[in-house]
């Protein structure tokens, strides 16, 4: 149990920093309330899962591959950016605020949230966490270890989730429709930098590899 604890924080820890993903759950948060916030955040975990299967199979070292990990910059940054364009073109519209019906689908914030988590940097992430734990995954004890390690960590991100989403949700009750807005402009304006970032690691990636 300490180590599912242990990897409970890190999951804390790792979820903490603002990231795309952070984002787009807060405009979403705010815009739509609670589970559509929620939504995005289950899209990223989604897309975690589905890494840690790969990791724990052994598809790990193909991933950390120049030519593989290089289209997915160009890819993460078109999703990023195409995100950024909605959001900024779109902040006032979808606004629920606080005790009005909500009419956007839960599956189309659910999309955005597996979007934004296709990502080299993503991938990387799970590489790194669970490159210690790979050379044993094959032996008995090696697997249980993986899978309490892997669970520890969701189950932090999870955390981070609801706290996030639920500060999220008490901060929407005393917003206006015009703050709530420009939230969106400015989340627009974030995810397209993380876009540009994710252009600028591609060049690099694509520099060292000519060089």
């Amino acid at each position: 149990m300490s180590l599912y604890f242990a990897y409970v924080m890190i999951g804390l820890a790792i979820a903490m920093p603002v990231g795309a993903i952070t984002v787009e759950m807060t405009k979403q948060g705010l815009k739509n309330g609670f589970m559509h916030g929620w939504a995005v955040g289950l899209g990223g975990m989604t897309i975690d899962v589905v890494l840690i299967l790969a990791l724990y199979l052994g598809v790990a070292k193909f991933l950390a591959l120049p030519y593989i990990q290089m289209p997915l910059w160009i890819i993460g940054a078109i999703f990023l950016f195409m995100l950024a364009y909605d959001s900024i073109k779109n902040a006032d519209k979808d606004i629920t605020l606080a005790g009005e019906k909500v009419n956007k689908s839960f599956f189309s914030t659910y999309r955005n949230g597996l979007l934004v988590a296709v990502s080299p940097g993503n991938l990387v992430f799970w590489i790194s966490v669970f490159g210690a734990v790979l050379a044993d995954s094959y032996s008995g004890n090696g697997a249980n270890q993986f899978l309490i390690v892997a669970l520890g960590i969701l189950t932090g991100i999870l955390l981070h989730d609801i706290g996030l989403l639920t500060i999220v949700s008490l901060s929407r009750k005393v917003m206006n429709r015009k703050m709530i807005k420009w939230t969106s402009i400015i989340a627009g304006l974030l995810l397209f930098g993380f876009g540009c970032y994710f252009i600028y690691e591609f060049y690099i990636d694509l520099k060292d590899l000519i060089v």
